[in-house]
């Protein structure tokens, strides 16, 4: 990049940040008081802040969705969140208002506004489309099973968010957070700053206050990566730990869906909603114990104590510009042992193992012949209005090659091309065999190898590097914020120039990773760690929304 589009970059991010952050001379985080009520702020505020408002009375959840909405509506023009409104919204949350005025309140989450990606079901007004007109107009027979617990634990659905198009899982030469529905995405720490993906929106509607969470899903890094570079803290949860069922898949051996959160407690106040098992999703059926763990217990300051935590560092590769994630990683590694817990470096994955994760090609065939197989039959299959008559993989590649809004081909279908060249599905022996390398990459000579051999609680790695083996395996991670690039980064942009994937006050995480179902232990020393860096409020977005609570209460 010139020096004089460096420039340019640089004057529009101070300008846009004057326009959208700065009211009457103050930020418009920071806490409103009205008639000597403080109000919290909207980029700030807990569930149990929310919850404590709406108990006492302060505000209604009417109120919430009221300014949860004006505040998505004066930035979504610039960075292109959300893609529907729920047009119930508001009467969704009247009637848990009464409720609630009736001594009927569901749980910590009755009345807080929640957005979810836009490949979760929901049998609503709102469109699943996973970003592409192919299922624009669809309608499914029922929700999908985690948008079923979310309604139960008393949430309002506010809307549907943009992603990476199909889950990141169409193009070899797209960006992160473009879908052909929603169009382009975009951070909020820089401007055109890159949203990761494939949980975009949802990743940056959180960052910015646009709700007070979001769920994502992941099938590897589409919850710890766009958690990253947001600022937030995402749980990505054992495969079977929360339900797929009616969430457009990629592959049943990978995906999950976990939420993005401000902070450690928040997360797992949604975890602990959305969690369990469904009829609808087989895989829920190994979850190990009858009544989930308590994950909101879990955040205990002091739960790295007397932990053993390992490092795999032949997995951590030099990048460009990643000095200071690096630098940051071994400070942390600092404040871990400070809070009591062992830290045993200089781990390796076997020789085998790595070259596998770096060289091998099972990966690939795992989710291009589970993405052939569950297309249809998870999701295509089960539709009740099916009005562009996709029915496989074969037509919604012929309907995308042919629909101008698509943009095909300046942004190719090189994944579905590989999956349909692959020639078989994942009922063929050749999967099963690709499936067992996996199984062993990142099981017995990988991660799972190491906490095993080594009697380990968990394994820490910058969030750069944390996806790809728990993905393999289908087991859990949490992602922390950890700090943020300096402001006078050299900007690296991505592989078709227009975003900006490194650069000045863009934020990184620290990830920890464990067992299948160990999503209590990780929730307990991500937030042990959080609670003693507090690394999120130390840099603020460019760009926040206006109004606050404050605005809306007794208009």
């Amino acid at each position: 990049m010139s020096t004089s589009l460096k420039s340019v970059l640089s004057l529009i991010v101070l300008a846009l940040a004057t326009i959208f952050t700065v009211v009457n001379g103050q930020y418009s985080c920071q806490t409103q008081i009205v008639n000597g009520k403080p109000f919290p702020s909207l980029i700030e505020v807990t569930t149990e802040e929310l919850a404590t408002g709406l108990e006492s009375g302060q505000f209604t959840s009417v109120d919430l969705v009221t300014a949860y909405i004006a505040r998505i509506n004066e930035v979504n023009a610039t960075l292109n969140v959300v893609t529907e409104i729920n047009p119930d919204a508001l009467s969704i949350a009247a009637e848990l208002d009464a409720e609630r005025a009736n001594g009927t309140v569901r749980g910590p989450l009755h009345g807080l506004p929640i957005l979810i990606k836009g490949n979760i079901g929901t049998l609503d007004k709102m469109n699943t489309t996973a970003g592409s007109f192919a299922l624009l107009g669809a309608t499914l027979p029922r929700d999908s099973g985690v948008a079923a617990k979310l309604r139960a634990a008393g949430a309002v659905i506010l809307g549907k968010t943009n992603l990476s198009q199909w889950a990141n899982f169409r193009s070899d030469n797209s960006t992160n957070g473009w879908s052909a529905y929603g169009g382009q995405t975009y951070a909020a720490y820089y401007y055109h700053q890159d949203p990761s993906g494939s949980s975009s929106g949802s990743g940056v509607g959180t960052s910015i206050g646009l709700a007070l969470a979001a769920l994502g899903t992941e099938t590897s890094g589409s919850i710890l990566s766009p958690s990253e570079v947001n600022n937030l803290v995402g749980i990505k949860p054992t495969v079977g730990l929360t339900s797929r069922a009616l969430v457009v898949p990629i592959s049943q051996r990978q995906d999950t869906v976990g939420p993005m959160a401000r902070t450690v407690k928040d997360a797992a106040y949604l975890l602990q909603a959305i969690a369990g098992k469904d009829p609808n999703d087989n895989y829920t059926s190994a979850i190990p114990f009858e009544t989930l763990p308590d994950y909101v217990g879990a955040c205990n300051f002091s739960g790295l104590m007397g932990k053993r935590i390992g490092i795999p560092r032949n997995v951590i590769y030099q990048e460009k510009g990643d000095g200071p994630v690096l630098a940051a990683f071994e400070a942390a590694i600092t404040v871990i042992q400070k809070a009591g817990a062992t830290v045993i470096d200089n781990l390796n994955i076997t020789a085998y193992a790595l070259d596998q994760y770096f060289n091998g090609n099972a990966s690939g065939i795992v989710l291009d012949a589970d993405f052939v197989s569950d297309l249809p039959g998870e999701f295509l299959s089960k539709l009740v209005k099916n009005p562009n008559n996709v029915h496989n993989l074969e037509d919604v590649r012929n309907f995308t090659q042919h629909f101008k809004q698509e943009d095909y081909p300046d942004r190719d279908t090189a994944v579905w091309d590989q999956s349909l060249a692959l020639g078989f599905n994942n009922t063929d022996p050749r999967f099963w065999a690709a499936y067992q390398i996996n199984l062993q990459t990142a099981g017995p000579q990988g991660i799972l190898g190491l906490i095993a051999n080594h009697s380990l609680d968990a394994l820490i790695l910058p969030t750069d590097f944390a996806p790809g083996l728990p993905a393999l395996v289908g087991t859990p991670a949490v992602t922390v914020p950890m700090g943020f690039y300096p402001s006078n980064t050299t900007i690296i942009m991505n592989q078709r120039g227009d975003l900006v994937e490194t650069g000045p006050n863009i934020p990184f995480g620290i990830s920890f990773i464990g067992t299948a179902f160990s999503e209590a232990s990780l929730i307990s020393y991500a937030y042990a760690f959080e609670q003693r860096t507090m690394v999120r409020n130390q840099v603020q977005p460019f760009i926040v929304p206006n109004t606050e609570l404050s605005n809306v209460v007794g208009m």
